[in-house]
């Protein structure tokens, strides 16, 4: 599949300012102006903008983008070492590939050849025999629209995990291994680290990446987590983040 271009529409300070294709060279460099005099995508604060943005790089940016890589270690450190649950400002990330690359998005015009069009309905034989040639065209029509709709995405979201031990006697490296071993279409383990709790016990606290029709966390966590064998080293699994990508 072609890859598709991203389009991320940001309000701020009553200002519209759009991204095309983030993972090319074009959408960083201006990913890489924009961040020139901020820190943040949005506000002045780590939000869901920032984890919204840095989900649609495929990769870490190039230091060539210095400012890119600047906000990109920045939040990728706030991942891991304590999540971002701030709402942010907004930002809206559509598959957007017939808008041309680089150029900002404007509204429909009106199409000015419009008349014209109907003038030429006079001259059509409505009532005609249909030829073989517009059959067949008419099929691979519907063919086609058919397997568009196939092909559409599903949505994907960041999740950040609370899992707790039993007790401070829990091999905490074992229950990691126990959490990560469980593995299904649409899940990616991400970043984690050990957080104190309280009295000697440490909590795990690791992200990961879903997608949204084909892991559902609830059964993730009821059905794999708290069940056999892992939850020899597993006493709770709580959500503490849950943002749409």
């Amino acid at each position: 599949m072609n890859q598709q271009t991203l389009e991320i529409s940001i309000c701020l300070e009553a200002m519209a300012v759009t991204f095309y294709n983030l993972n090319s060279d074009s959408g960083l460099k201006k990913l890489n102006d924009y961040l020139l005099t901020r820190s943040y995508i949005t506000g002045y604060q780590a939000s869901k903008d920032d984890l919204a943005v840095h989900a649609a790089l495929s990769t870490a940016p190039s230091s060539e983008y210095v400012n890119v890589a600047r906000w990109y270690n920045h939040i990728d450190a706030l991942l891991k070492m304590c999540g971002v649950t701030a709402e942010g400002a907004g930002v809206k990330i559509e598959s957007s590939a017939s808008v041309s690359e680089g150029a900002p998005s404007s509204p429909p015009v009106a199409d000015k050849k419009a008349p014209a069009a109907a003038d030429d309905d006079d001259d059509m034989d409505l009532f005609g025999e249909e030829t073989e040639e517009e059959k067949k065209a008419a099929e691979e029509r519907a063919a086609a629209t058919k397997a568009s709709g196939k092909k559409k995405e599903s949505g994907k979201s960041s999740v950040l995990l609370d899992v707790k031990p039993w007790d401070d006697e829990t091999d905490m490296q074992k229950l990691e291994e126990a959490v990560r071993s469980v593995q299904m279409e649409g899940l990616l383990w991400g970043a984690s680290k050990l957080a104190p709790v309280g009295y000697g016990i440490k909590k795990l606290q690791i992200m990961m990446t879903i997608v949204d029709d084909l892991v559902s966390v609830d059964d993730l966590i009821e059905e794999h987590l708290l069940a056999e064998p892992a939850n020899e080293y597993i006493q709770s699994c709580d959500i503490v983040a849950f943002n749409k990508i």
